[in-house]
């Protein structure tokens, strides 16, 4: 079990994470996603005892990431940006790794290399971005971690690739319980591999809930009245947005729908029309409002 409590980090007066908190649990894959300079990269790197939070503390299974060296023997951080020394192949990285990690698997990293018919002779400097990111993937499975945490580890990889990461990371993590943690942009590759989400937004969580309960309690309701509406008379929903164009309202709520729709017929509209949320609905209506008027930038 990862736990974050009140974590906050800050580079001189910037604050790049305020006072969050998470937990991901053992077998699960987590999604972390938000906008770039969300400070995604600056949390994995917390938890991987790269970076001293300010306030605030990471522990897995109890012990602390950043203080017990014995902790972080459990975890692999894939970072977003790969660096490999000029002559390094995958055979010395293992070597290398081999002598951090008691548990690293020789015959695992063969066995991978054989799935993504990568040559561990040869010098990784040689390979594409997405063959490094394969590369340093199969040193990481292969160092068996009870933690996994990837940055945007599935960029430049090609669909087949990435097909056979994503099975390959479902299997690992129910075969050794082990707790990942992906970062990525990508909402649709959090969706197909992860069982539960967490948005950053404003250097907090915004949103953490399994992926299969995102859309579930989730929705947008449009409606028309005889009068005119605010939002005040929208007493004792949990709305995320709200529009008027004359008596029709358009609205996003969190919560139960069927709750928020006997609520809104309460109301006696001439119409009401119940629409699902999809994931990237709800991600732009938890970021920062981005409703430009570009016509009148361009005028």
């Amino acid at each position: 079990m990862i736990e974050i409590k009140n974590v906050t980090k800050k580079f001189g007066d910037f604050t790049a994470l305020n006072n969050l908190s998470m937990s991901v649990g053992d077998g699960s894959v987590y999604g972390l996603v938000g906008y770039n300079g969300a400070g995604k990269t600056t949390l994995l790197k917390i938890i991987a005892g790269v970076y001293k939070p300010d306030e605030g503390e990471v522990t897995i299974n109890g012990r602390n990431t950043y203080t017990d060296s014995a902790a972080r023997l459990d975890m692999f951080y894939v970072p977003d940006e790969i660096f490999f020394e000029a002559f390094s192949t995958i055979e010395r990285m293992a070597k290398f790794y081999a002598g951090y990690y008691p548990s690293f698997s020789m015959e695992t990293l063969d066995n991978l290399c054989n799935v993504f018919q990568l040559d561990k002779k040869a010098r990784l400097n040689s390979f594409s971005k997405g063959m490094q990111r394969q590369a340093e993937m199969i040193l990481g499975m292969s160092a068996l971690p009870k933690v996994l945490l990837l940055d945007e580890s599935f960029d430049g990889l090609d669909p087949q690739k990435r097909s056979i990461m994503n099975k390959m990371l479902v299997d690992y993590t129910a075969e050794r319980e082990c707790s990942v943690i992906i970062s990525s942009h990508n909402l649709h590759e959090i969706a197909d591999i992860c069982d539960h989400m967490a948005l950053i937004n404003g250097k907090s969580i915004a949103l953490d809930c399994s992926v299969d309960d995102i859309s579930a309690h989730r929705c947008k309701f449009r409606l028309v009245f005889a009068d005119d509406k605010s939002q005040a008379d929208f007493e004792g929903l949990d709305i995320v947005r709200f529009k008027t164009d004359g008596k029709i309202v358009t609205l996003s709520v969190k919560g139960d729908p069927d709750t928020a729709e006997e609520k809104l017929r309460q109301m006696s509209p001439l119409l009401i029309e119940r629409f699902p949320l999809t994931i990237e609905e709800i991600f732009l209506e938890e970021m920062e409002d981005t409703d430009y008027d570009f016509k009148e930038i361009f005028s």
